[in-house]
């Protein structure tokens, strides 16, 4: 009888501590006072506006947008990818997939430039599984050129052209479902990576990451940054020719980093979940608002940065934000599926 009380005291200690961990590693005990020095200069209704990638020289960006709070077979029938003109008055919104024939749900995507034309890349998920979508953007018109599919994408989030044909990939899990993917959210255990893609051939080049998220690259100083929400941390990693990669280091955010833009600087721009717990919640149906953070790193070397709170709310203003897009004064920032997302204004 002995024995027994001491096994279950051990137990109940072990799962309250669990709790604890769990509670504490995903910031539910976070205070959000909301604050930001600037303006929401426009709000444009489309639900889902999950990743945003702005090309500076024509001053547009490109949205990947799906309706989550839907059932996936409703989700890859009105996911579409939009063009924003950032430099009309009223930023004048142009939907670029009404033509497409596939489902489409759209999650990360990744822009490239090739002489006058854009490479333009998705990723996809449907009832068919994974894949990435291939398109060329020439002026203001989309053409879908291709579909990507190997077992390689596993669980893909976020991609990062470096050219037309090579690419970096997030898998934000080893597994899909089951004890696997409970002991990879709830854990924290590191099992997702980030995959290379050579024009030929697939190569895993990171491993043990906390639900690996987005990615992004900066070409001149030829580092891959890859956010992972689930440590509240953006990993380092300078890039060989092979596309193999060093680890340099991990920034600690304090918050649940989404996807990554860089600025004309190079200072990296994040939208983030500062309460994990809190967005589970909301993207299970279980709650109506879940808060929204946005952070710039301004990333000089090992050990040498700095970062800084641009934006925070409790989710009244915006719910999950998951990137901001800064482009001159303002900032593009989504979320993971309220109805509209929104253009903020910096006060200078």
């Amino acid at each position: 009888m002995k024995r027994l009380k001491k096994i279950t005291g051990y137990t109940l200690l072990f799962l309250l501590l669990y709790v604890v961990y769990v509670m504490v590693s995903t910031g539910y005990f976070r205070t959000i006072e909301n604050d930001f020095d600037g303006e929401i200069v426009k709000e444009i209704t489309i639900a889902g506006a999950e990743d945003i990638s702005v090309i500076p020289e024509t001053g547009v960006a490109l949205v990947s947008a799906s309706p989550r709070k839907d059932p996936l077979e409703l989700q890859e029938n009105a996911g579409a990818l939009y063009l924003v003109n950032l430099n009309s008055k009223d930023y004048q919104v142009k939907k670029l997939t009404s033509d497409l024939n596939i489902p489409f749900a759209p999650h990360g995507i990744s822009i490239s430039k090739s002489d006058s034309s854009y490479t333009v890349v998705a990723v996809n998920h449907t009832l068919k599984g994974h894949s990435f979508e291939v398109f060329k953007l020439q002026d203001t018109v989309l053409t879908f050129e291709r579909t990507i599919t190997n077992p390689a994408l596993v669980s893909p989030n976020d991609i990062v052209l470096l050219d037309e044909n090579r690419f970096y990939f997030t898998n934000d899990h080893k597994y899909e479902e089951g004890v696997g993917r409970f002991l990879e959210d709830y854990v924290g255990l590191g099992l997702s990576n980030v995959v290379y893609f050579d024009g030929k051939n697939y190569k895993e080049v990171a491993k043990g990451i906390g639900y690996a998220n987005g990615i992004n690259y900066d070409k001149e100083r030829k580092l891959l940054f890859v956010a992972s929400p689930r440590n509240f941390e953006v990993k380092v990693y300078a890039t060989n020719e092979d596309g193999s990669l060093n680890f340099i280091e991990d920034i600690d955010c304090h918050t649940g980093v989404d996807n990554i833009e860089f600025d004309s600087e190079g200072s990296l721009w994040i939208g983030a979940h500062p309460n994990l717990l809190g967005f589970s919640s909301y993207a299970g149906g279980n709650r109506e608002i879940a808060p929204s953070e946005i952070i710039k790193i301004d990333y000089r070397g090992k050990n040498d940065y700095t970062i800084e709170q641009v934006y925070i709310n409790d989710g009244n203003e915006m719910s999950a934000s998951t990137v901001a897009a800064p482009y001159q004064d303002i900032i593009i920032t989504g979320n993971v599926m309220d109805s509209h997302f929104m253009v903020l204004k910096l006060n200078k």
